[in-house]
């Protein structure tokens, strides 16, 4: 699949080719891991808060319409490759099968800024197979509302290599950014998590929540993300249901 995708000279390197889905059985019902669309939901601090205004109200006028303001990375959102990759999809042009399918939730007790290994990941269970998503509860949604929300954990470089070797298709996490946080990057920063996966098609969701309930199974996701043309991330909401773990 990847040797006929094109090579752009900014660093996209293609989607990265996965295996045929496998069948899943259910075991449980869908749950919603998405923040509502509020002024209220997470933002990181470096953009403009969401704003909604209503432009026509009842019972003055005939219909409530509501305009909305917000940056597309607000709230539970997917990153497309066009977010660092000036020659690369948008997000209407992400395939629905990179949105939807098997995976996993692991469990990580992370502590405030703590930058998680490679090694860390390896630990973890149940395995991660070729095409899964990946979510990651390491708490911080219960966090969120409190001055240690902008004290996140993330990856390291070694962690997103080592998830880009088992071809993943996407990796969502329950805060801001899968990079350093903010507060503790140098100059020069380059954001090496988001570039090392969303060069090979492998999608990142923030501020995930609700996924504690699945930590340590297979699961089920579906990812909908609004297909903004030209957009470098949009808005999702994301389910998943636990399925059969069938070793």
């Amino acid at each position: 699949m990847c040797d006929q995708c094109p090579k752009a000279a900014d660093g996209w390197l293609g989607w990265i080719e996965l295996p045929p889905p496998a069948p899943v059985v259910p075991t449980g019902d869908w749950i919603d891991l998405t923040y509502p669309v509020s002024a209220e939901m997470p933002c990181a601090s470096i953009f403009p808060k969401p704003s909604f205004q209503r432009l026509r109200s009842l019972p003055d006028d005939p219909f409530n319409v509501t305009e909305i303001r917000m940056v597309a990375h607000s709230g539970t959102h997917v990153d497309a490759p066009l977010h660092y990759f000036a020659q690369s999809p948008d997000m209407a042009a992400i395939p629905l099968d990179r949105l939807r399918g098997a995976g996993v939730v692991w469990r990580i007790e992370a502590e405030p800024d703590q930058v998680i290994g490679a090694d860390v990941l390896a630990a973890c269970r149940p395995l991660l197979r070729a095409g899964d998503m990946l979510a990651l509860d390491t708490g911080w949604a219960a966090r969120f509302g409190t001055p240690d929300y902008e004290r996140h954990p993330s990856l390291d470089v070694e962690a997103a290599a080592w998830l880009v070797e088992r071809r993943i298709k996407l990796l969502a996490c329950d805060f801001a950014t899968p990079d350093l946080v903010y507060h503790l990057r140098q100059p020069g920063f380059d954001w090496p998590v988001h570039r090392a996966l969303l060069s090979r098609g492998i999608l990142i969701c923030e501020h995930l929540t609700g996924h504690a309930a699945l930590a340590g199974r297979r699961v089920e996701f579906q990812v909908a993300a609004l297909p903004i043309v030209n957009g470098d991330g949009a808005p999702a909401r994301v389910m998943a249901r636990p399925v059969e773990d069938r070793g």
